[in-house]
């Protein structure tokens, strides 16, 4: 009994030990808290009010663009660079001190000092005299406070005189130029006072007085660099300098994503298409200042990384060789007589499985402004951003439209005659074929077949000498949706900006109707033409065209690649609402055309080893060029578009020549096509021999993840 009592108070006095020791904890905590707040609590609040953070982002190089061979396109090209960094704290004054001392270790170029910087540095160097282009009456006004700062400052700007301007020596423009830089920029962030042409001495000598130029530094800027010169340049884009920065029309959209506004950002074409993938990550630096704008100390938040690179689809060596051909043949047709409106061709080569853009080329002959001399520049923008009316290639898309239709059958005949409609001229075909079917109509390119099956289509009838009595809304409607299903007269969804989709012809008349069905009325883009026939090579399905076909890691190693972030899978933007035995009908029809009989394009391919099929096209159209005299000449644009080998299409082809000729000219749509079909077979097969050659993007696994694109 005795002893379980005896255990029974040990209980309580341990507890009583534990809210005891509870208990000093607390009060010792509570006694060092009133210390920090009442002893020491005003230095704190001191120290936080002293303070303040400010983080500062520094631009990285873009990421690079390479073919799908993996050879660099698109790189950049490191720079020697000064720059400098403005402080809150920092004053007009020393601003000025130190752009008279940096003047002297460095030459910059003047030229790009606007009278307004000319203005604003004469008030800073000549304060007194800025001072006397205020009235005393004006001051009075000032001191009432009537006039404020901005006002009194722009009267002095008003009243600066040319005479005035024109006292800034040289040596002071230099000093203007330099402080014209020095000022762009936001506080904390550097701006790039000079990084063309920096020589070895200017870089070493600024180097050596950093200490005696606050806020001046030497480092390592970028520059893009082609390293395949002009080719495929318009599509590769630009890049904005750090001098314009930001545009103008998108610098709200650019600030709230956290640019700052004399960031480079691309400014068209992919560079634009593709910024947020090229820019990269910046460089976080934490500068921690004083309420005066003093820097305390700089902190790395983050060392950055330079922009993802871009494969594109592109075969830089297939490219060259159709930029080649293209120019050969236009300056070689320009010697023929009737072609001196001549003056652009469009050429785009593309995968019809997965919508890769193998080639994309355009050539416009441009008189040199300052020689006078005609000279040939790249135009491969045109592809996407000029149409025209096509003519006959587009004869596959109004069989297929009789077909859906009911307008025709497989195997229909019409016969081949001249249309003899009443108050309207003649109608016929380039030749009189007598009864032909859908597949000979392909074959010759006959007009009067097409014509005959959108009659049908708008529920007329040919009766000659008669009117022509059609269902023109309806079949109009029918003509462009079904056209519009194989990619004609609307955007393919191709990874760049400023497609265009082409003009409808705003008139529909019966006449037009007719016109329409023979590619003579509404107007198509050339990408649109690969779109088209692409559909047709591989059985109905209208692929999205794109440029870029993976977005990787930038590599640390500019002989590697990084791993793959994106791979840009094949998107199908619809399938032909139509019988796969229709299609292939075409298809045989497009053979024809080159291999068989009086095809219209059996002298140039039948002796092709590559099994081609396709179509040719001339259409009527009126010269809409530079030379505004001619503006309104009839002219013929010729076009042809193929695909190849007939039974196993790999490679799809549009050719687009606007304003060929007057009258009659060269076949210049054949000899380019062929031309480069044969390149592109020739350098498969040349590659096929070299395995060492071979496509190491294509053919790299690498981990990544793989998604489809989103238009």
């Amino acid at each position: 009994m005795n002893k379980k009592k005896k255990q029974k108070s040990k209980v309580p006095f341990r507890l009583n030990m534990l809210f005891f020791a509870v208990f000093l904890l607390f009060s010792i905590l509570v006694l060092r808290l009133g210390e920090l707040q009442i002893v020491f609590g005003d230095d704190f609040k001191r120290e936080i009010e002293r303070t303040e953070d400010v983080t500062v982002s520094n631009p990285v190089p873009r990421g690079r663009m390479l073919d799908r061979t993996g050879r660099v396109i698109v790189d950049n090209t490191p720079l020697n660079a000064i720059t400098y960094t403005k402080y809150s704290d920092t004053t007009t004054e020393e601003m000025l001190k130190t752009a008279e001392k940096l003047a002297k270790l460095i030459d910059l170029d003047s030229s790009k000092v606007t009278e307004r910087d000319k203005k604003d540095f004469w008030i800073l160097i000549h304060p007194e005299k800025a001072k006397k282009k205020i009235t005393e009456n004006e001051w009075d006004l000032f001191e009432q406070k009537k006039l404020d700062d901005d006002k009194i400052y722009d009267l002095q700007l008003d009243r600066i005189t040319e005479e005035d301007l024109n006292s800034l020596t040289p040596q002071e423009l230099e000093v203007c130029a330099i402080w014209r830089e020095m000022n762009s920029g936001y506080a904390l962030s550097p701006q790039i006072v000079k990084n063309k042409d920096v020589t070895p001495e200017e870089f070493a000598a600024v180097s050596e007085n950093l200490e005696s130029l606050p806020g001046v530094d030497t480092t390592t800027d970028w520059d893009r660099s082609y390293v395949f010169g002009d080719t495929l340049r318009s599509i590769l884009g630009e890049v904005s300098s750090s001098a314009s920065g930001l545009p103008k029309d998108q610098l709200e959209t650019y600030l709230a994503k956290g640019y700052s506004r004399n960031d480079r950002v691309g400014k068209s074409y992919l560079e634009l298409k593709y910024e947020d993938v090229l820019h990269g990550e910046k460089a976080k630096v934490k500068n921690v200042t004083d309420k005066t704008g003093k820097v305390l100390s700089t902190e790395v938040i983050s060392e950055g990384q330079r922009g993802k690179d871009l494969v594109l689809t592109i075969d830089m060596d297939l490219q060259a060789q159709v930029d080649k051909i293209i120019e050969e043949e236009m300056w070689k047709a320009k010697q023929s007589p009737n072609t001196g409106l001549m003056d652009r061709a469009f050429v785009v080569l593309m995968d019809p499985n997965t919508g890769e853009v193998l080639a994309m080329s355009g050539k416009q002959i441009v008189k040199n402004s300052e020689t006078g001399k005609q000279e040939m520049r790249d135009y491969a923008q045109g592809n996407i951003t000029t149409s025209y009316n096509v003519g006959s290639a587009v004869k596959g898309a109004t069989i297929l439209t009789g077909y859906k239709t009911g307008a025709i059958q497989p195997g229909s005949t019409q016969k081949d005659e001249p249309l003899v409609i009443k108050n309207t001229p003649v109608k016929k075909s380039w030749k009189t074929f007598g009864t032909i079917n859908d597949l000979r109509a392909l074959q010759v390119s006959s007009n009067v077949y097409m014509w005959k099956t959108v009659i049908a289509m708008a529920h007329g009838q040919y009766i000659p000498n008669g009117p022509l009595v059609l269902d023109t809304d309806t079949a109009f409607d029918t003509m462009r949706k079904t056209f519009s299903e194989f990619g004609l007269g609307i955007r393919t969804g191709i990874d760049l900006p400023n497609e265009m989709s082409g003009f409808p012809g705003s008139e529909e008349k019966p006449g037009l109707l007719l016109d329409l069905a023979i590619g003579q009325y509404d107007t198509y883009t050339p990408i649109q033409l690969a779109q088209y026939v692409s559909t047709i090579a591989n059985g109905g399905n209208r692929i999205q065209p794109h440029l870029v076909k993976q977005i990787r890691e930038p590599s640390t190693d500019n002989n590697e690649l990084g791993p793959i972030v994106k791979e840009i899978q094949p998107k199908v933007l619809n399938h032909l609402d139509m019988k796969d035995e229709w299609i292939n009908r075409v298809k045989e029809g497009f053979r024809m055309v080159f291999q068989v009989g009086d095809g219209t394009g059996v002298s140039y391919w039948k002796s092709a080893p590559y099994n081609p099929a396709g179509k040719t096209g001339t259409a009527e159209a009126f010269y809409d060029g530079s030379d505004k005299s001619k503006r309104g000449t009839e002219v013929w644009n010729i076009s042809l578009v193929s695909f190849a080998p007939f039974d196993n299409p790999e490679v799809a082809m549009a050719v687009v020549v606007p304003w060929a000729y007057q009258g009659s000219g060269p076949s210049i749509n054949h000899t380019i096509g062929r031309r480069i079909m044969d390149a592109y077979f020739d350098l498969k097969n040349a590659r096929q021999n070299a395995p060492s050659t071979a496509d190491p993007v294509v053919d790299q696994n690498a981990e990544g993840t793989t998604v489809e694109t989103t238009e």
